[in-house]
């Protein structure tokens, strides 16, 4: 149990702070253990998206996002999926 006055608040701000983010990383994992099982182009838009809003609220870092982003294409390229960006 926190003793001071500054941890109890800390205690109870990242209590809120939980409940707004626990939800978005929720959408994230979601999303990539969907596209990871059948990588469409909706799966993989629908990951960029929640990928891309987490990082916007700094709930992961960029870096993190990108490479996961890379990895998930190359998965998709490798399983034969054609370009999900409509490049080809």
């Amino acid at each position: 149990m926190p003793i001071t006055k500054s941890a109890i608040k800390k205690q109870r701000v990242d209590k809120k702070r939980l409940a707004v983010n626990a939800p978005i990383k929720g959408q994230v994992k979601s999303a990539l253990k969907a596209a990871r099982s059948t990588p469409t182009k909706e799966s993989i838009s629908a990951f960029y998206t929640a990928v891309d809003r987490a990082v916007k609220k700094s709930l992961i870092p960029e870096r993190t996002a990108s490479r996961l982003k890379a990895r998930l294409v190359k998965l998709s390229k490798t399983r034969g999926i054609a370009s999900v960006f409509g490049k080809k």
